[in-house]
């Protein structure tokens, strides 16, 4: 055998040993490691769905307004018809169209809930300043389709506000490019997932008396510190799966890491519109250091924020509406028209 005839057994040798190595011990393949779904409550997978919207169809023509018309509507979220009250400015209407107001109300028990019939002051305050308002009547709310749910521990209701604004988007007459959010109680957590959500159509967002503390704080210092007790029914849609969850990923104690993927405050470094907060300081229903903790969470991470605490006023801020109203569409205005 001459010298190439040994080099080319020897390497045929190696080969073979090598390849003998790997189908005897499959455990020196490396082998790539699985991914974890998301959670579709994080604000990651939040982030990777689409929100397409529809076209808006008026379902009814209601009495207008000296300054606008009212419209009960409806788009689509998920295959599903969501209703939707809608106000529109009379008048000359601007050259790009008019802009925006995204209204999130707060909790009312869905099966009572009516578009035309709660927050009517708020509303009317917005149209007549010379805003489109699209009020979406979540899943489950009055007539629209689905279930309802807990806005904490389920994406549902967020979903169905973002799709509203892809949908308000493509209406005739209102301008895409200048769509503000504002948002009451409930409202408020459903605003401030919208803003580090969606980062690039929202320009300006007001938030009263949100519900905006940490999952910790929503968890463990909520219903504690106030003094109003909801209806067993409306507790249980509060908490909605929560057990599940827990049972899940444990508690905020247990998997910090978990619960900061779900919650909004965990992204405020994020957010790019202006945020005005506003709170009654006598709210008897959320506690209001919800409200200033998220201002100071805000301020820390540098970012554009206003807030307005107000002395012996409510949940609703009814004893000082006249003010906080005023602030807000001054804010609204300051960044949207």
């Amino acid at each position: 055998m001459n010298v190439f005839q040994i080099i080319i057994t020897q390497i045929l040798t190696f080969i073979s040993i090598v390849g003998g190595l790997f189908h005897l011990s499959p455990q020196l393949i490396v082998q790539p490691t699985p991914s974890i779904p998301l959670n579709p409550l994080s604000i990651q997978a939040m982030r990777q769905r689409n929100y397409p919207g529809s076209d808006i169809t008026i379902e009814q023509t209601l009495s207008p307004m000296p300054t606008y018309n009212r419209f009960i509507a409806s788009y689509e979220s998920d295959g599903l018809k969501i209703y939707a009250l809608l106000l529109i400015p009379k008048g000359i209407k601007p050259i790009n169209g008019w802009p925006v107001i995204i209204f999130n109300h707060g909790y009312i028990t869905p099966e009572l809930y009516t578009p035309d019939g709660n927050y009517v002051a708020y509303a009317d305050a917005f149209a007549r300043n010379g805003y489109i308002v699209f009020k979406p009547n979540y899943r489950g709310n009055g007539k629209s389709e689905g279930s309802p749910t807990s806005t904490y521990y389920s994406p549902d209701y967020t979903i169905d506000d973002l799709n509203a604004i892809a949908s308000i988007k493509k209406y005739p007459g209102a301008n895409p490019a200048k769509i503000g959010v504002w948002g009451h109680s409930m409202g408020g957590q459903i605003t401030l997932k919208d803003i580090v959500i969606n980062r690039t159509d929202i320009k300006a967002a007001v938030i009263w008396g949100g519900v905006v503390g940490t999952y910790n704080d929503i968890i463990n210092n909520w219903q504690n510190r106030v003094s109003y007790q909801p209806t067993a029914e409306d507790m249980a849609l509060r908490l909605q799966n929560l057990n599940t969850l827990e049972g899940e990923y444990g508690t905020p104690q247990t998997d910090p890491a978990f619960w900061n993927s779900v919650d909004p405050n965990s992204f405020l470094k994020d957010i790019t519109a202006p945020v005005q907060i506003d709170v009654g300081l006598a709210d008897t229903q959320v506690p209001p250091d919800f409200s200033q903790g998220l201002y100071n969470r805000m301020k820390n991470a540098g970012k554009v924020v206003v807030y307005y605490s107000y002395p012996g006023s409510n949940h609703d801020i009814n004893q000082s509406f006249s003010t906080a109203m005023q602030r807000t569409i001054s804010f609204f205005n300051r960044y949207m028209k």
